[in-house]
């Protein structure tokens, strides 16, 4: 018996001797500042595998393992003597320490200096500040602070913010966003400059007030650098003030943010977070043996860590004796190990299996300066971009998944649409007998449009209505109304209506692509059509100088016959061969003085002139009557006929700002008066004088106030300056209005969104796919023509005004008909007169006289004309050659029997 006591003590002996003096133990410290449950998973299962590997290798001289253990110690965060003195605690283990893991506090930098000098390693996994004191044996194995801050600057460029807030709760994180805040001078795509506001989370649990100031900014993207408990609390006041809505952004600077629940917020707005690690890893949910969104990054830095630690011992026991002794704080120094693991650790190629990315050290400070940064969507959580530490920003989610997933926020709320009653674009729809609610109480070509659109995007959508007026910035209290101001408020998340793309307005708001192409035109009232009066030609005089100047043409032509027949000097020899005639001749007779008189007042003269002194006087007097008459007339008669050029008439902007009689205006505070303020072009900028130095003012609230000021203004003496679509759909109806000469500029009407609107690309598609299909054509023929209740009017261009018109000198034409007319028909007279005259000296019939000088009178090749006709019975005796028949005219015969009435004949 006592043999067999003896063998087992030996047996015994020899295995505590190959445990404890041949075999490599090795103890791991642990500070903690709480529980420690995350810490403990992968410090489980970490040291079973390897612990495993030591009982395989064991008896490998040439493969020797260490077995491990660990020790954890709550350490004191404020207290740093109390600190100090667990540390201290902790290094008197029997076996010494192969490394200390220790904790993010105010006793940290104690902690870290007794490691450095005892030559402890001491791992960090925790964010600290940039710091010149460098210590040998200390490890972070969180990124470095400069290098971290520059990877969350390239995060956020890639977000491509054009303004955006940063709230921090510490000064710890005012130096992580150092490398941010240098955006301020970065310029983005489109040339806008960023512009950055800085907050501070102030005392409290309530920052409402604080959220409530940056509600008031254009864009709302929010970067938020707080504890990771805190960020809940802060998001669900964001929600309580409106500052969370669709097309918000927040960006949250915490690595564990990804393990909150954000259900609870139900909220469109887009939150986006960073990790130093794949969560969609499959290794890390089979090392962890937790659920992906509660593994914290402390966790998978610790893991990281422990397994680079026992790589680092396991390798060291080929070359080295490391040596592990307890270490008394008071006691003398001795020489350890500690530099060599930490050195070994600093140049060691970084395992495969970790699951933070590559872990490569600065050999002076022992901060890390290799790491991935993953971008993440926290409500899908996907990914959707990478940043390297060579400076590499890699998006890992294409343009379409992101488009899909503003279209899945789009499509989970009712969208407000916030438009203006304005026809076309927006008019009540009125059913008698029916109670209309919500969108069916509005038609119009914007209800048609957003209809459309929901339609492809698969949006519900809801109309605000009102009187908003002129989107336009207020100087006074520096915000924007109109629509524009509704969209900033947050009270819509699109505007439709008459609304024009503008510079001014595209700083502070989104628009869509196009749907409409237009410019400024000219509306002005068409002159009035005045009653034709063909007898024009009269208006220079008065009915009564006409009678006077007829009856003085009568006066004046007896006059001048008794004065002709009583002046010697009128009285002519006949035979001017026969100087002593028996009979003088006098040719004054009553036809020739009024053809004479007729003569002079239509300026055409006469063939024979008065010899008489006296008669000369008389035609002298009348010449100069007729003188002033008929210039007098031609003076009247060019402002009669051309009185309608003398209206003030427009045909173009050159001519409207040439002259200063017709008054021109814009909408008040429209993107027409701000296109003519802001212009450079000389003719623009001359019309923008005029109109801002008018009195009373030719601007008007609204583009309807407008039209009918218009209308109203007597004598087209007012003009509105217009967008080119309005100006179409007022003149199909209102037959007075026209619009003049070419648009001034060429512009555009958008939808109005947030700026930065996740939705955007969405909506510019389904106007794209709209347009390509000639939808936006048919909506605006449908709203502009065919729902028109009113007759349309015939628009074709006006005629130069300056030519005149026919009516005009209608009336000429009628006097000359007229005249030609009756010159016919007592043409005609004497022609039959005469032919009875022949028939009777001939004595034949009137047929056969009139057949002989029909057929003569169609001989129009024959000049000369025999004194008597020639007919079969005629007779040819000589007898007859002699006579000599005098074929007076009817007209010659009426006035020789009027001479003879009046006994004035000789």
């Amino acid at each position: 018996m006592k043999i067999v006591w003896q063998n087992a003590l030996l047996i015994l002996s020899f295995v505590a001797y190959q445990y404890f003096c041949l075999s490599h133990h090795s103890t791991i410290g642990v500070l903690r500042t709480e529980n420690y449950s995350q810490i403990k998973v992968p410090l489980d299962y970490l040291l079973d595998k390897k612990n495993a590997e030591y009982g395989y290798f064991r008896d490998d001289k040439n493969n020797p393992k260490s077995r491990y253990e660990a020790i954890n110690e709550l350490v004191s965060k404020y207290d740093s003597f109390e600190a100090s003195k667990t540390l201290c605690n902790m290094m008197q283990n029997p076996k010494g320490l192969a490394a200390v893991f220790g904790v993010d506090s105010l006793t940290s930098a104690i902690l870290q200096s007794t490691c450095d000098h005892f030559e402890i390693p001491y791992f960090i996994t925790s964010w600290r500040p940039p710091t010149t004191k460098v210590y040998k044996t200390v490890l972070n194995f969180f990124p470095e602070a400069k290098l971290f801050a520059q990877a969350l600057s390239e995060v956020v460029k890639s977000l491509q913010w054009n303004n955006f807030v940063i709230i921090y709760e510490t000064e710890e994180g005012l130096i992580r966003m150092q490398e941010i805040l240098k955006l301020q001078t970065f310029e983005s795509t489109g040339g806008k400059k960023t512009n950055i506001l800085v907050k501070q989370l102030g005392t409290g649990a309530d920052h409402r007030s604080l959220l409530k100031e940056i509600k008031v900014l254009t864009e709302i993207n929010i970067i938020l650098d707080c504890s990771t408990e805190n960020i809940l609390p802060i998001l669900k006041q964001a929600m309580d003030v409106g500052v969370l809505y669709l097309g918000s952004n927040v960006f949250l600077t915490s690595l564990d943010a990804h393990t909150l629940d954000y259900s609870s917020l139900k909220t469109t707005a887009n939150i986006t977070t960073i990790r130093l690690f794949d969560n969609n890893n499959p290794t890390i949910t089979n090392v962890m043996k937790l659920n992906k969104n509660e593994i914290k990054t402390e966790t998978i830095l610790f893991h990281d860590a422990l397994l680079l630690l026992t790589d680092t011992v396991n390798a060291l026991l080929n070359t080295n004796d490391l040596t592990m002794s307890p270490i008394d704080c008071n006691g003398p120094d001795m020489s350890r190990t500690g530099y060599t693991i930490v050195a070994y650790m600093k140049h060691k190629q970084p395992p495969n299996d970790t699951l933070s990315g590559p872990l490569i050290f600065d050999t002076k400070t022992g901060n890390r300066i290799d790491f991935n940064v993953h971008l993440v969507e926290i409500q899908d959580d996907r990914e959707i971009a990478v940043w390297y530490s060579n400076n590499t920003l890699v998006l890992t989610r294409d343009f379409a998944e992101a488009s899909d997933a503003a279209v899945s926020n789009l499509q989970k709320t009712t969208v407000i649409v916030a438009s203006n009653f304005l026809e076309p674009y927006l008019m009540e729809r009125k059913e008698e007998g029916e109670i209309l609610t919500g969108n069916n109480r509005y038609q119009g070509y914007s209800m048609d449009l957003i209809t459309e659109i929901a339609k492809i995007v698969n949006f519900k959508f809801e109309f605000h209505v009102g009187n908003y007026g002129p989107s336009k910035l207020d100087p006074k209290k520096k915000k924007w109304t109109g629509l524009i101001g509704e969209i900033l408020e947050r009270r819509a998340h699109l505007a439709i209506s008459d609304l024009t793309v503008t510079h001014q307005r595209r700083e502070v708001v989104d628009f869509s692509m196009p749907y409409m192409t237009l410019g400024i035109g000219i509306l002005h009232r068409k002159p009035a059509k005045e009653e034709v009066n063909m007898f024009a030609f009269l208006d220079p005089f008065s009915i009564t100088v006409w009678i006077y100047t007829a009856t003085l043409y009568l006066i004046i032509s007896v006059v001048l016959y008794f004065i002709a027949r009583m002046t010697p000097g009128d009285w002519e020899n006949p035979h001017p061969c026969d100087e002593h005639p028996e009979e003088l001749e006098n040719t004054w007779d009553i036809s020739n003085c009024m053809w004479l008189t007729l003569g002079s007042i239509m300026t055409q003269g006469s063939d024979i002139l008065t010899k008489g002194i006296s008669s000369r006087i008389c035609v002298s007097m009348w010449w100069f009557f007729s003188l002033i008459m008929v210039n007098s007339y031609m003076a009247n008669l060019t402002a009669f006929l051309t009185k309608n050029r003398m209206e003030p008439t427009i045909e173009s902007a050159e001519q409207l700002a040439k002259q200063s009689k017709v008054k021109y205006g814009t909408v008040d505070g429209g993107a027409t008066q701000a296109f003519f303020r802001d212009t450079n072009y000389s003719t623009y900028k001359r019309m923008w004088e005029m109109m801002d130095s008018a009195s009373p003012s030719v601007f008007e609230k609204t583009n309807p106030n407008g039209v009918t000021r218009v209308q109203n203004t007597p004598r087209q003496l007012y003009a509105f300056l217009m967008e080119s679509t309005q100006i179409e759909y007022e003149i199909e109806t209102k037959c007075d209005l026209r619009k003049v000469g070419n648009l001034l500029d060429r512009k555009h009407y958008g939808i109005a969104m947030p700026m930065n609107a996740p939705y955007r690309t969405a909506i510019n598609k389904a106007i794209l796919q709209l347009s390509e299909k000639g939808k936006l054509e048919e909506l605006k023929k449908k709203w502009w023509k065919d729902k028109r209740t009113e007759p349309s009017c015939d628009n074709t261009p006006i005629e130069n005004s300056d030519a005149m018109d026919l009516a005009n000198v209608g009336g000429i034409f009628l006097v000359l008909g007229i005249g030609a007319a009756l010159a016919v028909v007592l043409g005609l007279a004497e022609f039959l007169w005469n032919i009875r005259n022949i028939c009777v000296e001939e004595h034949i019939t009137y047929w056969e006289a009139l057949k002989v000088e029909v057929k003569f009178a169609c001989c129009i090749w024959k000049s000369k004309k025999k004194v008597k006709p020639v007919t079969s019975g005629s007779s040819a005796s000589g007898s007859h050659k002699d006579e000599r028949i005098d074929n007076k005219s009817l007209v010659h015969s009426i006035m020789h029997s009027a001479g003879s009435f009046m006994n004035l004949n000789n």
